[in-house]
């Protein structure tokens, strides 16, 4: 469960792009209705404190399982990115093309709510693509991560790629195993993304500014949305590029070219 907006009820479904969609739905209904109504509800102080150790307890629990996912990956010699958005930024638009001008085996986890949408297109651009439907959840978590691992089965010296759910909050919170957490920010989205969404914008390795092409029809400063991210997070690069146009993608393959994990 999600510890920020309570999501994460549902059974997340793990789907190969391709396949049956063989997803059941086994209707065990696990909530129980006591009987037992509360007149007097706990404090307010009792309340906060079993939420903090809810929250550190599923953190915990699922960094353990996001370093098994990290060291089975490294053992592969997997260049693994997690890939963080808000809806509509066009990470699968970049991932199209990454698939097909990289020279390198490409492996992608798809996230989304509902619908193998995302991960057909993939499939059709040429990578192994598995598609992990959340349901209510509003992110992946290490363990969804793990049982996609097993079906999709990345090449050895391969890019992984994890399109997170839509999202811009609950993502940066969980670790997958991933090597790298990169950002993408369409010019459509506004250059004020950085000073609402802080944690997003301090956990990543890098910032993709997307869909430039479209930058002399919109109000977007490239060098405010610069600013803002590297005050919080001093090291954060930002690469700016059209996934529709190709625009400067080659730098974007060559940042993920010069990301190949040390062999173990």
């Amino acid at each position: 469960m999600c510890s920020t907006c309570g999501c994460g009820d549902d059974v997340a479904r793990v789907t190969l792009a391709g396949a049956h969609d063989h997803g059941h739905d086994h209707g065990h209904d696990h909530g129980h209705d006591h009987g037992h109504p509360h007149s007097h509800p706990p404090p307010a102080a009792e309340v906060r404190g079993h939420t903090l150790a809810l929250e550190v307890a599923v953190l915990a629990k699922n960094d353990e399982l996001a370093d098994r996912n990290r060291t089975w990956l490294a053992g592969r010699g997997v260049t693994a990115v997690n890939l963080m958005s808000s809806p509509g930024s066009g990470k699968t638009t970049l991932l199209e093309r990454t698939v097909r001008e990289t020279g390198r085996p490409v492996a992608v986890i798809e996230g989304d709510q509902e619908t193998l949408f995302d991960a057909e297109r993939i499939r059709r651009a040429g990578a192994k693509a598995v598609q992990i439907n959340t349901g209510a959840g509003c992110h992946l978590d290490a363990a969804m991560v793990a049982r996609a691992l097993e079906t999709v089965q990345p090449d050895n010296d391969s890019l992984l790629f994890i399109e997170n759910v839509g999202n811009l909050v609950c993502p940066a919170l969980f670790d997958l195993g991933e090597r790298h957490k990169v950002v993408v920010i369409s010019v459509t989205e506004g250059d004020d993304k950085p000073q609402k969404y802080p944690h997003m914008f301090s956990a990543a390795d890098l910032v993709v500014l997307n869909k430039t092409d479209l930058l002399p029809y919109v109000d977007f400063d490239p060098e405010r949305l610069t600013r803002d991210a590297r005050r919080l997070n001093p090291g954060v690069e930002v690469l700016a590029l059209s996934a529709k146009t190709g625009d400067n993608l080659q730098a974007w393959l060559d940042w993920l070219d010069g990301r190949r994990p040390p062999k173990l």
